[in-house]
């Protein structure tokens, strides 16, 4: 007869202990901009990890927000749940990404080196994506973003209102100053934009850092064009220069592509060009909140780091196949691997057999020619600035009030925010 001893019946229970599966859930949080991350990504990534990862995404309506909630959170310390802050991952612009870094908003993304994602980016991102801890390029400096859509500035225009009045159609910046376009153009209020508008007209960059010496006729030139341009454009408004353009209040919109795309597609006769001169380029990207230097344990789901699944998701949405709701023309923008290795023929496939809008770009995507002679938006010296803040005073002086102001850039509106959230914690600023 057989004793079963409590030796026995531990080894047993053990055994059956360790023959079970446990769920162990991996939480990733991702807080996005509203519009630009493709429904189909939520779901094909939760099916590439299966059920042990759990995706929460959160919309969010403006990267400003991004921004300011992000700078709110880590300026009180108070990190909740609920918090842009206890995200892993967030949408960051380009143009925020050197104040975000300065700010110690973000933090390096750790071992990129090693990531699929980051050996499959172009010299032209890994060149712009390197930073030191003053958000300025540096090519010893770390990678504190990864891009997963871009861009460009475009102009869009009312082919009905050009035919009627026998106007020759829009293809270089050079035509916003068409005396016969006068009050009939809105445009984005971004400093950057504007004055780099007036820079690619005199054949220049936008990333002039001595205007008076790299741009013939120096700063006095560029304000003359720069107060020719303000009498041509009727509204400077990032917000409402495409409402103009809808109701005809205007006839020409100069926006981003995110913004100027989708309304074009809904409006009739309307066409949208990259200047053939080339246009600046804006990207989205995901970063890492600074949470690490909190001390808290008020992070949600960050408690105990960052997510594992940070790379994976940053390898995924830069993955080939993620590039297809862009191409389809489902979602404004274009993957990061389009803007060196896209070819007209290859982008053109996607756009068969659906209604054409009149433009020049090629599922999102520039032509090859253009592409070549377009700029990312790279950090602007102390000495710049000042030039821009001086350029922008005389536009508005010369017009009289007419025009709303437009933004110097977003260190204008950094500073802003900075005060309102140190003043309550009796902080002072440091002026950038």
């Amino acid at each position: 007869m057989n004793t079963v001893t409590d030796d026995d019946n531990l080894e047993a229970a053990f055994g059956t202990w360790k023959s079970k599966t446990f769920a162990l859930t991996v939480p990733l949080t991702v807080a996005a901009l509203r519009g630009s991350v493709p429904p189909s990504w939520i779901k094909d990534f939760m099916q590439s990890q299966g059920k042990r990862s759990k995706l929460q995404l959160k919309s969010h309506a403006s990267l400003e927000s991004v921004f300011s909630d992000l700078s709110r959170d880590l300026s009180k310390g108070d990190v909740r749940p609920s918090s842009v802050a206890a995200a892993d991952v967030v949408s960051i612009g380009d143009s925020w990404l050197s104040h975000a870094i300065n700010k110690g908003l973000i933090e390096p993304i750790q071992g990129v080196e090693d990531q699929d994602w980051y050996k499959g980016l172009s010299d032209r991102w890994k060149v712009y994506l390197h930073r030191n801890s003053e958000g300025r390029i540096d090519p010893d400096g770390k990678i504190w973003a990864a891009p997963y859509r871009w861009g460009c500035m475009v102009i869009a225009y009312k082919k009905t209102k050009f035919r009627k009045h026998n106007l020759a159609p829009i293809s270089d910046w050079a035509d916003l100053w068409r005396p016969e376009l006068a009050g009939r153009i809105s445009m984005v209020d971004s400093s950057r934009e504007v004055i780099g508008a007036v820079l690619k007209h005199m054949g220049t960059s936008y990333n002039t850092q001595d205007i008076h010496l790299q741009v013939d006729g120096g700063k006095d030139a560029v304000r003359q064009n720069l107060a020719l341009l303000a009498k041509q454009v009727r509204l400077f408004d990032s917000v409402h220069y495409l409402k103009a353009f809808a109701v005809g209040d205007v006839w020409v919109a100069v926006g981003w592509s995110s913004d100027v795309l989708p309304v074009a597609k809904r409006m009739s006769d309307v066409a949208v060009i990259v200047p053939k001169s080339g246009t600046s380029i804006w990207a989205d990207m995901w970063a890492t909140p600074a949470v690490s230097r909190l001390e808290t344990n008020r992070i949600g789901g960050r408690v105990r780091g960052p997510s594992p699944l940070i790379h994976q998701w940053i390898d995924f949405c830069l993955q080939t196949a993620r590039a297809l709701p862009f191409k389809q023309e489902v979602i404004p923008g274009a993957s990061p691997s389009a803007l060196d290795s896209a070819s007209a023929e290859n982008l053109e496939e996607f756009t068969k057999g659906k209604p054409r809008l009149d433009t020049n770009l090629i599922a999102g995507v520039p032509p090859p020619e253009i592409l070549a002679r377009c700029e990312f938006l790279e950090p602007l010296s102390d000495s710049t600035i000042s030039d821009y803040q001086s350029l922008i005073d005389s536009m508005q002086k010369s017009k009289h009030g007419l025009v709303p102001s437009i933004n110097y850039n977003i260190l204008s509106l950094i500073q802003n925010l900075w005060l309102k959230l140190h003043s309550n914690n009796n902080k002072s600023l440091k002026q950038v």
